[in-house]
């Protein structure tokens, strides 16, 4: 897989643990605020902000006025795309491990021989 092809915006986001856990709560409870969030996780409500504004930029969030606040929702289409790119790169990974193992298993065969 060619790397123009992983968003390293998106993977920059996702690959912060307490984002990844700001996501997971969204998901499960279908949207939140930066308040509702920040009871949930060990950071504060500042944090949980900032960290939302990262997830915004990333696409992976989406933001609509709720009184005073915002309430945030995952962008399915952009969960999505993530979804994608992870699995063809796991592709990626299998077949150069593939490739690996039977340059061992060669590399064993003529040492037997």
């Amino acid at each position: 897989m060619s790397t123009a092809l992983v968003d390293d915006e998106l993977w920059s986001a996702i690959g912060d643990p307490t984002r990844r856990r700001m996501l997971d709560l969204l998901l499960s409870d279908g949207g939140g605020t930066a308040t509702t969030l920040s009871q949930q996780v060990s950071v504060t409500r500042q944090a949980v902000a900032k960290h939302l504004v990262v997830l915004d930029r990333a696409g992976l969030v989406r933001a609509t006025p709720a009184g005073r606040e915002k309430r945030y929702h995952v962008d399915d289409a952009q969960l999505a795309r993530a979804v994608a790119q992870l699995a063809a790169v796991g592709q990626a990974w299998d077949a150069r491990l593939q490739r690996i193992k039977k340059i061992a298993e060669a590399i064993q065969r003529d040492r037997q021989d």
